[in-house]
């Protein structure tokens, strides 16, 4: 008979392509997880795993395979789910995936809330880009992701929390006299970008690579911090989230941070989730906790109303960015 538990090892041996790694993750010895996937394959009567020297592969069947034990193991994830509502929301463990744009800002206020009011709630946290959480997130490896929306897939459901908006990070001696227009700065100004992969450079883009095709061409920066330490040193500007000005900017004087002309820039954050999960109860209310972290006990569900609008067409200019 097959096993949840051969299924879990497969699954985690097709990510990692490693036994080690995978028995590592799995909480079992490399022999052990060997094993159970040789009693997989038996069982199936096919060959699911190349094993090369210095190399493990899957086979056309292992890849057949490996997708419908992703959607299976989501879907018992899921049952667990439907129990779970009958309970408390916010019960047992949550898998939730943060972009590192959101992260160290948000997470340091929602925490202490979290443990207060659901101590029940065993959170899970991965932080990575975009692309990879939502990918854990639609094969069942995370439950949830906070991120910016939209995420530009059908089968993840969305549920908008606040606006953050963008704002001008420029070397203090450079600071413009009154606040700039965004195409304005971004038409004549250095813009520093993050590297490759960061949403935040998307963003960026999204709003000047129309009229500045050089940016897409520019090496980036790994991180905030680094790119802050350039700006601060007269190397050019960036766009900051609000939400990272305080803990990015209180060490460094020499740099200076502008809000822009209305219309304002923003990003819409929130949550994601499978559509087919049964989970909604809790991850509303998680929603509910991190809104309240950010923009206080008087949160209000504008940035909901404004991404419906942006998507038929009746958003107004301040577009909400992904």
């Amino acid at each position: 008979m097959i096993s949840l538990r051969q299924l879990r090892y497969l699954e985690a041996l097709a990510r990692h392509r490693h036994f080690g790694h995978a028995a590592d993750e799995c909480a079992v010895s490399q022999p052990g997880l060997s094993q159970q996937i040789q009693e997989l394959e038996a069982r199936l009567g096919v060959g699911l795993v190349e094993r090369t020297r210095g190399s493990i592969g899957l086979t056309p069947a292992g890849v057949e395979v490996v997708g419908r034990a992703r959607a299976i193991l989501a879907a018992v994830d899921d049952l667990v789910g439907v129990a779970r509502q009958a309970s408390a929301p916010l019960t047992g463990p949550l898998r939730l995936g943060v972009i590192p744009s959101i992260a160290p800002y948000l997470l340091p206020a929602v925490l202490p809330l979290l443990q207060a009011r659901h101590p029940a709630l065993r959170l899970e946290l991965r932080e990575s880009q975009t692309r990879l959480i939502v990918d854990d997130l639609a094969d069942g490896r995370l439950d949830a992701v906070l991120i910016a929306l939209p995420s530009g897939r059908n089968d993840l459901e969305e549920r908008p929390l606040f606006d953050d908006p963008f704002v001008l990070a420029s070397a203090a001696d450079r600071r413009p006299a009154t606040p700039p227009a965004i195409h304005g700065i971004l038409e004549t100004e250095r813009v520093l970008l993050l590297e490759e992969g960061h949403c935040l450079r998307d963003q960026a883009l999204a709003l000047c690579g129309a009229t500045r095709p050089d940016l897409r061409a520019q090496l980036g920066a790994t991180s905030l911090a680094t790119v802050l330490q350039l700006v601060a040193n007269g190397y050019g500007v960036t766009l900051l989230p609000d939400m990272s000005v305080e803990a990015e900017t209180r060490n460094n004087p020499r740099v200076a941070v502008t809000r822009f002309a209305a219309p304002e820039p923003s990003r819409t954050i929130g949550l994601a989730w499978r559509r087919t999960s049964p989970r909604r109860r809790d991850y509303e209310a998680l929603g509910a906790v991190l809104a309240e972290a950010h923009c206080g006990p008087e949160a209000q569900r504008e940035p909901e109303a404004r991404l419906a609008g942006s998507k038929d067409g009746t958003g107004g200019s301040q577009a909400s960015l992904s």
